[in-house]
This record gives structure tokens, sequence and C-alpha cells, in this order.
């Protein structure tokens, strides 16, 4: 069963939304930025045609590094994670569980993902 799930920073300045399954466990990645961020992610991809970010102008900011594939996104005001486009899948989006309304991520089981022995 599909799903409308809505999301946004902790100031509120970078909403989002999207449908997909019902989220029931997520995904964490221990790459150099995911394990210090801590977040726990959507487990799966959100293709680009099923997200919607609305942010206010000049609030979303965008951190890369290494092989600059995968697009970390933030808020430039209060500094919250709320999604990054995939490394894997360019273009997909997997979002903050816990920037998501009604969601709580402590409550969920979560993969592993290794992303920090990529190449």
């Amino acid at each position: 069963m599909t799903e409308h799930y809505q999301g946004s920073c902790h100031c509120g300045a970078v909403r989002f939304s999207f449908e997909g399954d019902e989220i029931d466990r997520g995904i964490r990645c221990n790459c150099s930025i995911c394990s210090r961020k801590g977040a726990m992610m959507t487990l799966q991809a959100i293709p680009p045609a099923q997200f919607t970010i609305e942010a206010e102008e000049g609030t979303l900011e965008l951190y890369q590094f290494g092989a600059k594939t995968a697009k970390h996104y933030f808020c430039k005001q209060c500094g919250i994670y709320p999604f990054h486009e995939t490394a894997r899948m360019p273009g997909h989006f997997r979002a903050n569980l816990g920037c998501i309304e009604g969601i709580d991520p402590f409550s969920l089981d979560a993969e592993v993902f290794d992303g920090k022995h990529l190449l």
C-alpha cells in the first residue's frame, strides 16, 4: 500500500514529501559522513518523480565529498540533514526518518549498508 509522507528540517525552512511503501524499517550507512550524522534513512530509494522539495530561498545547502556522486543536503538555518541523493542511484533520494512526520526512528529496526568500503 502506498503512503504519503511529509517531512521537514527542524526550523521548517526545508520541507519535502513523497509517496512510498509503508515505512516499517530503515537503513543506516557506515561511511564517514553517515556514521557522523547518525541518521536512519528510508530503506527504499525514492524516485525523483515521487519526491517533492520545498525550500525557502537560500536555505537548502549541498555538501559533497570524495567522488561527489552523492548529494548530501542540509538546512542552512538549522543545520539539519533532511535527505540526500544516493551515490548508487543518482537522482534518487533517501529521507532522514527523524524528519518525517509520524515516524519514530527509535522504534524501527535498521539494516546497515557498508558504504565505508565502497570503491
